[in-house]
């Protein structure tokens, strides 16, 4: 399966998800932006969220803003309308996904369009280089049917949100200002997966049921595997699983982080505080 040249990602640390709220009281589990985990560059948060009780998130993301960073809304279960104040707007269904970059400055809000049912779904952010960080908002979204299946031997699935497999399966979020892949990976139980990762590019297994071996490390469900350097990531389901595979390549390049905004320096925060009270998003 693997080339004697390249080298198995080990797994570097095991992350476990810590149950918090946001928005007007959405309860979620946060695995990346705890102080277990403050970020992974490029990833500034992972948000898990998942519930079929409407108590848990019926008060949705009422508005709210963002600059300097892409927010990257994975849904699996339910329906979330979104709207922004440049007048996009639309609606989030079970297997789209929503990439939008914020660029400059964008205010927002998420709102479920269930009152009942399981609503279910990931949140990512992703950083933007310096030079990105104030370019105009835009959104690139596709519903389930855009996203490729590449199926595999023993049953295993990909849905390929972003990026491209070994096998030549491409996401439809194209032209990214950081270079990422977002993989959605099932296994049924006693399966293997292995799957080449560009070397220089930091890297992520968030399980999100199941239970796998990475690298000799056992990953239980919710909980995300940090990898280390390697070529390839290799694991094996022991009951059946699904995950997200996801990889990014750092910017190395200073962080200046509060609240909705990301940018590189005090100065450029200050800035952006600024530029939202005076209405200038």
């Amino acid at each position: 399966m693997n080339r004697d040249d390249e080298r198995v990602r080990p797994v570097r640390r095991l992350v476990r998800g810590q149950e918090t709220a946001d928005g007007a009281g959405v309860r979620l589990t946060r695995v990346i932006g705890t102080h277990q985990l403050l970020q992974l560059d490029p990833f500034l948060l992972l948000d898990d969220f998942r519930s079929d009780d409407p108590d848990d998130y019926i008060g949705g993301f009422p508005a709210h803003p963002h600059r300097g960073f892409e927010t990257v809304t994975y849904l699996l279960a339910g329906k979330v309308e979104h709207r922004d104040n440049a007048g996009h707007a639309g609606v989030l269904q079970a297997g789209g996904v929503q990439w939008m970059t914020a660029g400059r400055g964008v205010i927002h809000s998420e709102m479920p369009m269930q009152e009942q049912g399981l609503l279910a779904g990931f949140q990512l952010w992703v950083n933007l280089p310096a030079a990105q960080k104030m370019v105009q908002p835009h959104y690139q979204e596709f519903d389930a049917a855009a996203i490729p299946l590449e199926r595999r031997e023993d049953g295993v699935e990909l849905r390929v949100v972003a990026g491209k497999t070994s096998r030549g399966t491409r996401g439809p979020v194209t032209d990214l200002a950081t270079p990422a892949r977002y993989f959605d990976v099932t296994l049924p139980a006693g399966t293997g997966f292995s799957e080449p990762l560009p070397a220089a590019f930091n890297a992520f297994v968030y399980l999100v049921e199941g239970q796998l071996d990475i690298d000799g490390e056992r990953l239980e469900a919710r909980s995300l595997a940090v990898l280390g350097e390697g070529d390839r990531v290799v694991l094996e389901a022991r009951e059946p699983s699904r995950l997200l595979l996801v990889a990014g390549q750092p910017l190395n390049e200073p962080i200046a982080r509060r609240g909705p905004f990301v940018m590189n320096s005090e100065a450029e925060l200050r800035q952006a505080f600024d530029d939202y009270q005076a209405g200038r998003f």
